[in-house]
């Protein structure tokens, strides 16, 4: 494979440059640059900024509202939005259930669902880990019971991110109790607004309110939101699941953050010099951008490959397994070089329109919470030793 960009990627990427500079709102990315609280509002005004220009759903056909760009264009896209501060999109309609309506739904599905996530009417939510089924999602136990033209829906589903805001979750749900495992689980979409359906927040170690409880008590669901066949659902679910931990590489976030990084430890001191002329942590430092190097290489492969035809496999795992530790070893090492400034916050910090005085003008106050925020990488979209199991018994048992 040829892993440098060809003139007309290189074009796009300027092309891209140019959108984000004049597009961009300066609020917004000063919000992201400063680990500032994103409103729901400020991800509604960038995803129309985005669906106007038609680059909101690049993932998705074209004649149903996305780009003609390759897997390389996604990927430049995502590396300059962080670069200029843009906010990674909220995943779960756009890149999550959308392609799954797209490839299993009915066509009445995707003429209904579809215009609504492109236009931001609908904001989605995932209901698949719970209680007593995270990395053994197989396990689950919400049951959906037929009872004519709908389904009764009645349990409980855990960590559910900005679950706060949706009107919109996609579940999976035992319809058949007999079944083992992966068999008699179903794939359903589900009206937050019906009746008997009660979310509660669950305040994380930096204290924000990002994940909550989400419990259904016997709430009646039209047979029509199945999505696939009945007792299948675990083949959206690993459909779905491919796309969420390709994405949780973050290869785009990570450039950014290490570039951060080096910024502040070339001002910091330590023993009158900048943490980056001390020798130890230069080589941490230089380690880490190696492996990220090398993850990026990795991803401009399977990029190449898919845009040959290719769908990726076992290569998502080893992506998020890696991914997801850079982007915890760059907050660790941001802590290191701040020190007592990355003390806990006030909350009010976190608003862009504080007006007292920040610890450093470089970054934000709530390290610490952004270092707590990022120990869960490895646990979501499939624990990292789940994601192990599979690429030993996928590749290295070949």
């Amino acid at each position: 494979m040829n892993i440098n960009y060809t003139t007309e990627e290189l074009a796009f990427r300027t092309e891209v440059r140019a959108f984000l500079a004049e597009q961009l709102p300066v609020d917004i990315a000063a919000k992201v640059k400063l680990g500032k609280h994103l409103s729901k509002q400020d991800h509604q005004r960038w995803q129309k900024i985005l669906a106007a220009k038609g680059w909101y759903a690049p993932g998705w056909p074209v004649e149903l509202g996305g780009t003609d760009w390759g897997p390389v264009e996604k990927h430049i896209f995502d590396e300059e939005g962080a670069a200029f501060g843009a906010p990674r999109l909220v995943p779960f309609g756009v890149n999550m259930v959308a392609p799954v309506i797209i490839k299993f739904g009915t066509q009445q599905q995707k003429d209904f669902y579809l215009p609504r996530i492109l236009s931001g009417e609908d904001w989605w939510c995932q209901g698949y880990s719970e209680p007593g089924a995270g990395s053994d999602l197989a396990s689950l136990k919400t049951r959906a019971v037929r009872d004519g033209d709908h389904y009764v829906v009645s349990g409980q589903k855990t960590w559910t991110t900005l679950g706060q805001h949706a009107n919109m979750i996609f579940c999976l749900v035992r319809t058949d109790p007999q079944a083992q495992q992966q068999r008699g689980i179903s794939f359903m979409l589900i009206d937050m607004q019906s009746p008997g359906i009660s979310v509660r927040p669950i305040i994380t170690l930096d204290g924000d309110h990002e994940v909550n409880e989400v419990f259904f008590d016997n709430v009646r669901v039209p047979v029509g939101n199945l999505v696939g066949e009945e007792n299948k659902g675990w083949t959206c679910a690993k459909y779905l699941l491919t796309h969420e931990r390709t994405g949780l590489a973050g290869i785009g976030a990570s450039k950014a953050a290490l570039s951060k990084l080096k910024h502040i430890a070339s001002k910091e001191l330590c023993d009158g010099k900048p943490m980056i002329e001390d020798p130890l942590f230069r080589a941490q430092v230089a380690e880490l951008e190696m492996q990220l190097c090398s993850i990026e290489i990795s991803t401009l492969r399977i990029c190449a490959a898919a845009a040959q035809g290719g769908v990726p496999g076992t290569e998502s795992s080893i992506l998020k397994v890696k991914g997801t530790e850079i982007r915890q070893a760059i907050t660790h090492l941001l802590r290191k070089v701040v020190g007592p400034h990355a003390l806990p916050h006030l909350e009010e910090e976190l608003e862009l329109d504080y007006q007292g005085e920040l610890l450093h003008a470089d970054y934000s106050p709530a390290l610490a919470g952004h270092y707590f925020n990022m120990r869960k990488l490895s646990i979501f979209g499939g624990s990292n030793e789940i994601q192990k199991n599979i690429v030993s018994k996928m590749i290295l048992e070949l």
